[in-house]
Order: C-alpha cells, then structure tokens, then sequence
C-alpha cells in the first residue's frame, strides 16, 4: 500500500487533504478499508454540524464489522459525498478518493498535530505487530 504523502492521517485512520478553499476533505485509509472489508453502510455527519477534535462523528459498516469515524478537527461540516450513502463499496474501490464530508476547521493550526504519510506506516506497522 502506497500512502499518499500530500495528505495528514490520524490514529484512528482517517486521513486529511486540504483543499485550495480552506475546506479539509475526509475519508478512510486504505488499511482501514482492508482491515473492515466490503462496505455496505455509512453514516456521514450532517451538513452544519459542529464537529468536535476526536470525538465520534459517523460511522462505516462492513460486512464483517462497524467503526466509528472520528473527527480530525474540530469544525464545521461544510459538504458530504452523498454517493457514499448509496454506494458504500466505493470507499474499498478507492479509499484515498472516496472522501466522506468537508469540514471548514475552527483552527487550521490543530491540522499540525497529524501524522504524516511516515508517521502513519509506523503506526500501521507498529500494530500489525
């Protein structure tokens, strides 16, 4: 798995991209999207909801299991990807692509305490053993 180095990716394994306009876009990795297996539902917060830093925020469903998605910021929910709803299996066809929602952060500078592509392999690596 090549992990794209433009983006930021958090413990709980969603990553981060942010975009021209001062939106973040959010999804799941690819290990996560490996490690859960088909997808067949997703909760997606509601446009203008107030997110929190690292609290629970949807959820994706798998046909082996469910995870919580974590807000990697906190901010405002600014978009969603409404296909998702209707076609979970995108995020296994394309985990890097299929961003879940758009948040506009409350402070940019809390998007500095991610991880970045390295610090995410450690991470993975260190857990698979």
């Amino acid at each position: 798995m090549t992990l794209p180095p433009d983006l930021k990716y958090t413990h709980t394994h969603e990553w981060i991209r942010a975009e021209p306009d001062g939106t973040i876009s959010i999804g799941i990795t690819d290990h996560a999207q490996e490690l859960l297996g088909d997808m067949v539902f997703i909760e997606i917060p509601e446009v203008g909801r107030k997110l929190i830093r690292n609290k629970e925020c949807g959820v994706v469903e798998s046909v082996k299991a469910a995870s919580d998605i974590y807000a990697p910021v906190s901010g405002e929910v600014v978009a969603i990807n409404g296909e998702l709803e209707a076609s979970p299996e995108k995020i296994n066809e394309d985990a890097f692509e299929a961003w879940i929602f758009k948040l506009k952060p409350d402070d940019g500078a809390e998007l500095d305490g991610l991880l970045d592509a390295t610090a995410y392999q450690e991470l993975i690596d260190s857990q698979e053993h």
